[in-house]
């Protein structure tokens, strides 16, 4: 029997299977280990770099705006720090994440100075004209935004009011809003610049501001608040440019006006469009666009359906 034992001990087939295996287990072992003493270098480094792309990164904006220059594109700053896009992104983002910097559009950038940084942003109109100059896109400041500029100041718009040839997604940076509003002509509109705590803002001129009011109704809190605005803007209000501005657009827009001046006790304002709408109109038009029109009475001199009475706010 003890003769069988050792015969059966020495021909065990297993034994050797079971070393080896203890052998692979160690080896995988120590390679495990090699391997994750070089994930932690490489990650070492990788942290390294990343902090002094940061650094670099926050020197870059702080010269900026130093000089005065409070915007800037991802691919610039990447090319002056001579670094990756994804060090880019990621040193912009930490940025971000500090309040330091912020993002209005996809690939470029504001900085965001203490004195906003509860905003989360820029005011619109300091960041605007370089965003706008950065897509190569011609613009102005329009309807209730511009009628600020002009001294209107009762309603203030929830948004920033920009106008441009076609529609553009619009904007949430922080607390901030821009809304698009698509306008054909818009280059021949006229438009005066205004200072700004960054520069300078393209708006539309008070004639014009009046015009667009006109026109987009809906975009400007209805006809009893453009009757307002104009009551603030009338005294500005020059006839003959009055006329050049109405030329930019469509002739209802004039028609709608020259009632609501003259609704609004703006005659002499209004008395050069009268002449133009003369002279050019031919069809009658709704004040109201789209609203029944069927016991409306009429202003003859406008060629224009009263269909909604109108009262500027007290």
């Amino acid at each position: 029997m003890r003769e069988g034992a050792f015969v059966a001990r020495r021909s065990n087939p297993y034994r050797s299977l079971f070393a080896e295996s203890r052998k692979r287990n160690r080896r995988s072992k120590l390679s495990s280990a090699e391997s994750t003493v070089i994930t932690y270098r490489k990650l070492i480094r990788y942290v390294s770099r990343n902090g002094e792309t940061v650094s670099k990164a926050r020197d870059y904006i702080a010269k900026l705006a130093a000089s005065g220059r409070y915007h800037f594109a991802a691919e610039e700053m990447r090319k002056v720090l001579g670094v990756s896009r994804d060090a880019a992104k990621l040193a912009l983002y930490r940025l971000g994440k500090r309040g330091l910097v912020a993002s209005p559009a996809r690939g470029f950038y504001i900085i965001v100075p203490p004195e906003y940084k509860r905003l989360g942003s820029l005011p619109a109109d300091q960041f605007l004209p370089g965003l706008m100059e950065w897509r190569k896109t011609r613009y102005y400041a329009g309807l209730l935004s511009a009628a600020q500029y002009h001294g209107a100041g009762h309603q203030r718009p929830q948004e920033f009011q920009v106008m441009v040839e076609k529609n553009q997604r619009p904007i949430e940076c922080g607390s901030v809003g821009v809304s698009f509003i698509a306008r054909k002509k818009v280059r021949a509109v006229p438009v005066q610049s205004f200072n700004t705590p960054r520069g300078t803002i393209s708006v539309s001129t008070v004639e014009a501001t009046a015009v667009d009011l006109a026109g987009y109704p809906h975009h400007a809190g209805g006809f009893d608040q453009i009757a307002t605005i104009l009551v603030e803007l009338a005294e500005k209000i020059e006839p003959k440019r009055l006329v050049a501005a109405a030329k930019t657009a469509p002739l209802p827009w004039a028609q709608r006006l020259g009632y609501l001046l003259e609704r609004v006790g703006a005659k002499e304002q209004a008395s050069l469009l009268k002449t133009y709408v003369e002279e050019n109109a031919r069809d009658w038009t709704a004040l109201v666009p789209g609203a029944r029109r069927a016991r409306a009475r009429r202003a003859d001199d406008w060629l224009l359906y009263v269909n909604a009475e109108v009262e500027p706010e007290a």
